[in-house]
């Protein structure tokens, strides 16, 4: 209880940001289903009615974790990019990012074909992810459909590796890493 007295009052962090921290975990350890509000408030430190003060229902909160997930993916992309990181490193760091993150991405994967606005939501964040990519590659002339393509499917494999569907198949994670950085060059080539 004491940690949660000590959070609230630091001065760096606001309500939204502590429920969304909150959300997260609770998301990733029961994912949507298994979650509700009151749950959250209280993980955060809050008393229930706290919650609505900030965000409409569950739905809303959900869709600000996933916003913050890309958040914080978009700044270790960056922090790689900056440094020069090779292939590795990135596929590496985006693996780790999903495997953090699975159970969370479950939920964002069934739900983003039941719920328009977190279909919308994430659209809206594919679309600004493939314009980085673009802006990241000016002298490449990528097509939104080739940077959406690699994408989608970066995304799914690395989703797969994070929930184990490849051990399930007796399948090495290193041949799923060859493929990934086959596709960061076919990007390059393109």
């Amino acid at each position: 209880m004491l940690k949660k007295v000590q959070r609230r009052r630091n001065k760096d962090e606001d309500t939204p940001t502590l429920l969304v921290e909150a959300a997260a975990r609770e998301f990733q350890e029961c994912g949507f289903d298994g979650t509700d509000t009151n749950r959250i408030a209280r993980r955060a430190g809050f008393a229930p009615q706290t919650f609505y003060r900030w965000f409409g229902d569950k739905m809303d909160i959900f869709i600000a974790v996933y916003q913050s997930w890309v958040g914080e993916e978009f700044d270790r992309i960056e922090q790689l990019g900056a440094r020069g990181a090779s292939d590795s490193e990135f596929i590496d760091v985006s693996i780790a990012h999903h495997r953090a993150y699975n159970v969370f991405r479950r939920s964002l994967r069934q739900l983003t074909v039941q719920n328009p606005a977190l279909r919308k939501a994430r659209s809206d964040s594919r679309l600004q992810q493939i314009q980085r990519v673009k802006a990241q590659n000016k002298t490449l002339d990528l097509t939104t459909a080739e940077v959406a393509i690699f994408l989608f499917e970066y995304e799914r494999l690395c989703d797969a590796l994070a929930d184990e569907e490849f051990l399930d198949l007796g399948v090495d994670e290193s041949a799923v890493r060859s493929h990934l950085a086959k596709l960061y060059k076919r990007l390059r080539k393109q």
